[in-house]
């Protein structure tokens, strides 16, 4: 279902329509379905995030227990969308319909046409290249449906695996926020603390986007072409 709200505007006695929420969108390529968190969801996205990889790089409560999982899936995760800010979808597996992970587009801004993604993905579906193909998927929908103008990712200065997903999409590379992050360190008696770190801030653009198709063609994940 398309669902578009806006909001309407008169410039020069024509009525403009200016949207300012995401469709209530799912998205397919050759092997996974993007779509809007399910109650089924939940145990699997617990599971997720309780993984010590998402632990150290994401803000997410820790230990991340029902409950949380509860309000991200029954307000949290909807209301990004209903109210303007962006869009949680859940990654699954088009064959088993297993949760690989989740794209969070965030901090939209609807007048320059920009959004941030950040991806979390469960420990046994990575080394798979679904990151890249679910944020591929995305950046394609934003740009050539969605008619966005920037895409921006923020990585942790250690967080290698995430760097490389923003490179393999082709994003470059603008700079460095210092000290703007904190993430969280395993301490000797196995808890953990929190520890500052940077961010690297990285972006894509349509240009860029169109300019590598042929390398997205490399990865054998192409086909992002299905949404509803």
């Amino acid at each position: 279902m398309l669902c578009v709200h806006g909001l309407q505007r008169t410039v020069f006695g024509m009525e403009l329509r200016m949207t300012t929420t995401f469709p209530d969108i799912s998205i397919s390529t050759e092997r996974l379905v993007l779509r809007p968190y399910e109650e089924s969801d939940i145990p699997a996205h617990i599971e997720m995030m309780n993984d010590e990889m998402v632990v150290a790089w994401t803000s997410a409560p820790h230990p991340y227990t029902t409950a949380d999982a509860e309000e991200w899936v029954r307000r949290i995760a909807p209301a990004e969308r209903t109210e303007g800010r962006g869009v949680v979808l859940a990654v699954t597996e088009f064959l088993t319909q297993r949760l690989v992970g989740t794209i969070h587009l965030k901090n939209t801004d609807w007048r320059t046409r920009a959004t941030e993604v950040a991806y979390v993905t469960a420990p046994w579906a990575r080394g798979e290249g679904y990151a890249t193909e679910s944020v591929l998927a995305t950046a394609q929908w934003l740009f050539r449906q969605q008619r966005f103008e920037r895409l921006e990712l923020r990585t942790a200065a250690d967080n290698t695996a995430s760097q490389q997903v923003a490179q393999k999409i082709g994003c470059i590379s603008e700079g460095v926020l210092r000290n703007a992050w904190i993430a969280r360190s395993r301490t000797e008696d196995g808890g953990w603390t929190d520890i500052r770190t940077d961010l690297i801030v990285w972006s894509l653009l349509p240009e860029d986007f169109d300019s590598s198709a042929d390398q997205h063609d490399d990865f054998g994940h192409s086909s992002f072409t299905e949404w509803n």
